[in-house]
């Protein structure tokens, strides 16, 4: 089995290019998503309320407050990840055997700070979505909510998508038409079932 790492900054298309991997047959784990699902467990929302006083309210993890905490504070941020990342990869476990089970030959794991968190070294192929810095300005600005110093923060939690563009070892290019990202995705997926290096 090949295990791809998707991975793209904020604004870049990398939601949509995952939607095209889906729609090709190829089972995805969204690292957002399984986070989303970690936060209901009893046992995490008990470890959250030692760790954080406040945030969870009536048996529910605020996730608002809770973000902004760990976005300003990194020292919260690194406990947060103690208490999560267990979990994460138990999710990613479970979703592996799954797949083997069901004989896929390609997964997907959808992982927006994949270099930053060091998930790429649980991977055989990244692939990078990337835009210029103008369209992805103008993407994540038009955000309800977003502001430029929101916008700057997240940057600067985030690798260059230059340093992410060298890495990785597939780029798709998702400032095209809906038609073309798809049919770049259908061309990496293409490629690797062409490599040797099976898992």
């Amino acid at each position: 089995m090949i295990i791809i790492g998707l991975t793209g900054s904020i604004g870049m298309g990398k939601s949509t290019a995952t939607g095209f991997f889906s729609e090709e047959g190829i089972p995805v784990h969204s690292a957002d998503d399984a986070v989303h699902a970690i936060y209901t467990q009893v046992p995490v929302i008990k470890k959250i309320h030692t760790s954080f006083p406040g945030i969870v309210e009536d048996g529910t993890i605020n996730c608002r407050k809770l973000a902004e905490i760990v976005f300003h504070i990194p020292e919260a941020l690194e406990k947060l990840e103690a208490i999560i990342h267990p979990y994460v990869r138990e999710a990613e476990s479970f979703f592996l055997q799954k797949a083997c089970q069901q004989e896929h030959r390609i997964v997907l794991f959808d992982i927006p700070l994949l270099y930053e968190t060091g998930a790429h070294s649980r991977v055989d192929y990244v692939v990078t979505v990337s835009v210029p810095y103008n369209i992805q300005r103008e993407r994540v600005l038009s955000r309800a909510g977003m502001t430029e110093e929101m916008f700057s923060a997240i940057l600067s939690r985030q690798m260059r998508d230059e340093e992410k563009r060298k890495r990785a070892d597939f780029v798709i290019d998702a400032d095209k038409d809906l038609s073309t990202l798809h049919k770049d995705v259908r061309s990496v997926i293409a490629k690797l079932l062409t490599f040797k290096r099976i898992l």
